[in-house]
């Protein structure tokens, strides 16, 4: 065992992208993941342009699957009403299935360390060690002197640490299927109804991916996730159509509980938080996808700039918070006025009246792109 190598919990986008550039440069990497690749993520699937550049530079931009290019986003309201705006900086949709394992493979090839279908059970930093005490459930004890937390958006690990967000109980879940449908490939749509919203976009190999927040109360009350989408989803006419028209490439959709916008810390006992582990990205303020994988890019550049843990952990802190507090602040104001009829009716008027203000929410909502 190297006590030295640096330990990455979790293999998603933000997981990949730190492991990638800290073996690029010479360090030792350990990325524990729970499964084993490919598999699929409750995900939008939605990548902003803002991150093309940085990954074809680094050589990891998956042209080989031909993703879906976006430049239009679709904004409809709980009854119907439709507005289309340009997306300036647009971007592309490809599945987690593949890009996960492409990146995968990318990390393999330039010596990152796996263990997969394994969970991190105890994690304690030792400060007369200088170093965090590391157990699976497997059995195994490891140490390190750095631990990024790229998990995700919930995991054991949060309640071993005690973070506070935790004491919320979230009233969201999170329902994603891959479709066949006759839809437009270069739009991104954000569908409302009451109670929540789908995101729809093509990815790779002219499949599309159905991704909607929905409400915990709801699906209790329906019984299943069928009856609730027939429900409360179809009153939308537009989802109803989508439904209707759609072939569902799954036997059963991916589900995840208590998705939680709660606010959350860069940094826990001591422990760098990365991806949706530093902060849940709601679907309105730009783009988890991008925002994940430039949160690596940030950990990774601040791994390699500082020696001591303290310097790196402020070092990142303040990088997230210049680049992120501010669009996860405006997402989680913006979060609250959508799955309502009036205010998403309301939102469709803006975009459809006020090309000012509809171009100035994409820009508070996007990043730009990163170097």
């Amino acid at each position: 065992m190297n006590q030295d190598q640096i330990t990455i919990i979790g293999g998603g986008l933000s997981g990949l992208i730190a492991a990638y550039l800290l073996a690029k440069n010479g360090k030792e990497v350990l990325l524990i993941e729970k499964k084993s690749y490919p598999f699929h993520r409750v995900c939008g699937e939605y990548i902003s342009n803002e991150v093309r550049g940085f990954l074809i530079k680094e050589n990891l931009f998956p042209s080989s699957f031909e993703p879906a290019e976006i430049n239009t986003f679709r904004l409809t309201a709980v009854n119907g009403a439709l507005a289309e705006i340009p997306l300036d900086l647009g971007g592309f949709g490809i599945s987690r299935y593949n890009l996960d394992h492409y990146l995968y493979q990318k990390c393999e090839k330039i010596g990152v360390k796996f263990l997969l279908k394994t969970q991190v059970a105890t994690i304690d930093y030792n400060p007369k060690k200088k170093a965090f005490d590391l157990s699976t459930n497997h059995g195994e004890k490891l140490v390190s002197p750095i631990v990024l937390a790229a998990y995700g958006k919930r995991s054991k690990i949060d309640k071993y640490l005690h973070r506070p967000y935790l004491k919320q109980r979230s009233p969201y879940i999170g329902i994603k299927h891959h479709i066949k449908i006759a839809e437009s490939e270069n739009i991104v749509a954000l569908h409302n109804y009451e109670g929540g919203y789908l995101g729809i976009n093509q990815v790779e190999h002219g499949h599309f991916n159905l991704c909607y927040l929905g409400s915990r109360a709801q699906l209790k009350a329906a019984g299943n996730i069928p009856a609730m989408e027939e429900q409360h989803l179809f009153k939308n006419p537009h989802i109803k159509a989508i439904y209707e028209s759609a072939e569902f490439l799954w036997d059963k959709p991916e589900v995840i509980n208590e998705i939680s916008f709660a606010t959350k810390s860069p940094v826990e006992n001591q422990v760098i938080m990365i991806g949706d582990a530093a902060g849940m990205i709601t679907p309105l303020c730009g783009n988890g996808m991008a925002i994940a994988i430039h949160t690596g890019k940030l950990a990774a550049e601040a791994i390699l700039r500082h020696k001591k843990l303290k310097a790196i952990q402020e070092d990142y802190t303040k990088a997230w918070n210049y680049y992120f507090s501010r669009r996860l602040r405006n997402g989680r104001a913006v979060q609250r006025l959508f799955g309502a009829p009036f205010v998403s009716k309301l939102a469709v008027n803006v975009l459809k009246n006020s090309p000012f203000l509809a171009k100035k929410l994409i820009l508070q909502t996007h990043g730009t792109p990163i170097k």
